[in-house]
């Protein structure tokens, strides 16, 4: 075990600090090294789960959406609503991500379909609605739905 140092100016969060330092260590110490993120720890045998990120602005006419996508093709991406109030985005992967390229110490391929179905903060309609795909970011702007309009009538 490591000597912990005290001083009259130390923090409890360098002492914090040095206990996960030690953590970490020993925790390196049992894995032999071979590091201690998931897919490190499964030898990039299974792929990490894969999720992606969603925007989603309220403006005065139209809703937004912009997801995060890296590594999809536009091709691969499709978009649909599914009621007023709901926006499914659906994607496939397949790409391939390569380490060390001279004689492949290590070559993946990815492959995948990934799906979310958003909750929107209004009703929407897909009238005027439209859909961009760049760098990996997709952009959907929805227009929303008119609200009912009319003039109350009082009753007598």
């Amino acid at each position: 075990m490591a000597r912990i140092e005290r001083g009259p100016y130390r923090t409890i969060w360098q002492d914090f600090d040095d206990l996960m330092a030690e953590m970490e260590s020993r925790f390196q110490s049992l894995l032999g090294g071979i590091g201690t993120r998931g897919e490190e720890i499964r030898g990039r045998v299974v792929p990490a789960v894969r999720d992606f990120r969603v925007d989603v602005r309220d403006h005065e006419d139209e809703v937004i959406v912009v997801a995060d996508l890296p590594g999809v093709e536009k091709e691969n991406v499709a978009v649909r609503l599914t009621d007023p109030r709901h926006l499914e985005i659906l994607s496939r992967q397949t790409g391939e991500s390569q380490e060390e390229a001279k004689d492949y110490f290590m070559r993946e391929r990815i492959y995948g379909q990934m799906s979310r179905t958003v909750l929107l903060p209004a009703e929407v309609t897909e009238e005027n609605s439209a859909a961009s795909f760049k760098n990996g970011v997709l952009e959907v702007r929805l227009k929303k739905a008119p609200t009912e309009t009319g003039t109350a009538i009082p009753i007598e």
